[in-house]
């Protein structure tokens, strides 16, 4: 779902200038998440703006909407303070920002290396549907990216599926062998506010309600050793996945949060090129995290 923002409150938020954040650990203090609400709710049609959010990340059928900030981000700038604060405070109406890697800042540089894995998050290729932090035993309830330049050859098309309608088309013994904790993929260390580390797991994970995590990342399939039916199992779940994908093309202010809980994500590869485009050119998102419960009490 598209949100746009209405004239009036966009006005509203271009005079704002919202305080600098404080984190508590890696989540978004309180007192700045009460700040933030404060001045935010002051300003005309923003709480209807931000219940429609929420009503298109948890209505049913729903799960992801992208925030149409591209008004604000061109007066702003779209990696100026101002301009993130004002995204991370419409953030902060859908759960409690913050980054599970301590290393890294609340929102972490995704940009264009010609040189990384194709497949990877800031390579050129085509980054296959998966959930973030998969083998985390809590992991974020939301992804969001926010988006600084998209790719200047026109690739790279975010793409979407809901896990939970690609499984509903499985085989019963597909389900069967996905429910059974055979899965694992990645590593797990210097990680914050995700619980701990989950290997093996199901990748069905308390789905049956159409609300729990479907624990998927393509990757599993190239670089875990799994057994043949199992492995079949999650690669007729990705075909399910590709049959019933969205794509879209994100531009500059384009904020896209998805619920993990509801969908997964993924992107078409980079137009071919990349390495003709000045490195300050090329495609930047930056990406923060969600934690719709305090997730060990820091987001309390």
């Amino acid at each position: 779902m598209f949100i746009d923002i209405p004239n009036e409150l966009e006005a509203a938020l271009l005079e704002l200038p919202l305080p600098t954040w404080k984190l508590d650990g890696s989540f978004l203090a309180k007192s700045t998440r009460q700040a933030y609400r404060h001045e935010l709710t002051a300003a005309p049609q923003f709480e209807e703006t931000a219940a429609t959010l929420r009503h298109a990340l948890t209505r049913e059928g729903g799960g992801y909407a992208v925030l149409r900030l591209g008004n604000l981000a061109k007066v702003l700038g779209t990696a100026g303070d101002r301009f993130l604060r004002l995204v991370t405070g419409f953030a902060t109406e859908v759960a409690v920002p913050f980054s599970p890697f301590p290393r890294w800042p609340l929102w972490k540089d995704i940009g264009v290396k010609v040189d990384k894995d194709p497949g990877k998050s800031s390579g050129v290729g085509y980054n296959a549907f998966h959930m973030d932090l998969v083998n985390a035993t809590l992991p974020p309830d939301y992804t969001t990216l926010l988006c600084v330049r998209p790719d200047p050859l026109g690739g790279g098309s975010s793409i979407l599926s809901d896990p939970h309608a690609a499984v509903a088309r499985l085989s019963d013994r597909s389900r069967a062998l996905l429910a059974e904790s055979a899965y694992h993929y990645g590593t797990f260390f210097d990680l914050f506010g995700v619980g701990e580390e989950y290997k093996p797991f199901p990748i069905l994970d308390g789905s049956d309600a159409g609300e729990g995590f479907v624990r998927y990342t393509a990757k599993m399939l190239e670089r875990s050793k799994l057994g043949r039916a199992h492995a079949e199992a999650a690669r007729e779940l990705a075909g399910e996945l590709v049959r019933g994908q969205v794509s879209f093309m994100l531009q500059s202010g384009d904020y896209l949060i998805v619920n993990q809980r509801r969908f997964l994500h993924g992107r078409e590869a980079l137009r071919s090129g990349q390495e003709t485009v000045p490195v300050a050119d090329r495609r930047l998102l930056l990406q923060m995290f969600l934690r719709a419960s305090a997730g060990g009490g820091s987001a309390a």
